[in-house]
């Protein structure tokens, strides 16, 4: 296990969930054209490094299980609303207050974070394939977090409560590889199994990611200048990531 990638991981999720504590005016398309890049980098990723990897695997099935995923992951966001794609769902500034259910979301989204950090604790034939993934779900992190603690302030959470939000999500990403790890250095029979947990994380990207590319936030969804140049960067650097073989 590479300690360094979850260092990573921990310091961009910390990162993004500051944004929205200490800046007060954030420009409203920042979030979009972030998620649009982190979302067109994970695609990528997910295509050129994860996908080959179990289909080598587990053959045919792995489609089986992609697909399980895909659909895992819109069960998920019934309890997280979207934020994993920078959904925030917050309500009109209306003077009056809204309730905002707060467990379903934390739940939701921690879930999810578990299942990214899975092939995070695997090895892969593939050399590249593990740095990608890492930056991959480092860079998705930044507006994942920053998402979070925007609808936890807008639940009227206390300084001292988001501060707490933060630590513990992003610690579930890395807890969640050095539980791979350790499983998979038990037997070959637990590796097997975490390789289906794979596929069904390829499947929760792609759902995430490609709802990203229509849904990032704008206004009618439309394909911005910015927003389409955002894609092609994440794309690029996802090309990029072969040199690591």
């Amino acid at each position: 296990m590479n300690w360094s990638y979850l260092i990573l991981i921990l310091a961009a999720t910390i990162g993004g969930g500051v944004i929205p504590m200490t800046v007060k005016r954030l420009h409203p398309n920042l979030p979009i054209y972030l998620l649009a890049f982190t979302g067109a980098f994970l695609f990528g990723i997910t295509i050129m490094h994860l996908l080959p990897e179990v289909y080598q695997e587990l053959g045919h099935t792995a489609g089986v299980y992609i697909v399980l995923g895909f659909f895992l992951q819109v069960f998920l966001q019934q309890l997280s609303h979207g934020m994993e794609h920078g959904h925030t769902h917050l309500p009109p500034a209306t003077g009056h207050h809204h309730h905002i259910s707060v467990s379903p979301l934390l739940v939701g989204l921690s879930i999810h974070a578990f299942m990214e950090g899975i092939p995070l604790g695997l090895r892969f034939e593939d050399r590249s394939a593990l740095p990608s993934l890492a930056l991959g779900i480092a860079a998705h992190k930044v507006p994942e977090a920053l998402t979070l603690i925007t609808v936890m302030t807008h639940a009227h959470q206390p300084r001292a409560a988001l501060w707490r939000i933060l630590a513990l999500f992003s610690l579930v990403t890395p807890l969640a590889a050095l539980l791979a790890s350790l499983l998979g250095d038990q037997s070959a029979t637990l590796t097997a199994s975490l390789v289906y947990l794979t596929a069904l994380v390829i499947g929760a990207f792609l759902h995430i990611s490609t709802t990203i590319f229509y849904e990032s936030g704008t206004r009618h969804h439309e394909l911005s200048r910015r927003k389409v140049l955002a894609f092609a960067a994440g794309i690029v650097l996802a090309f990029l990531t072969l040199i690591f073989e």
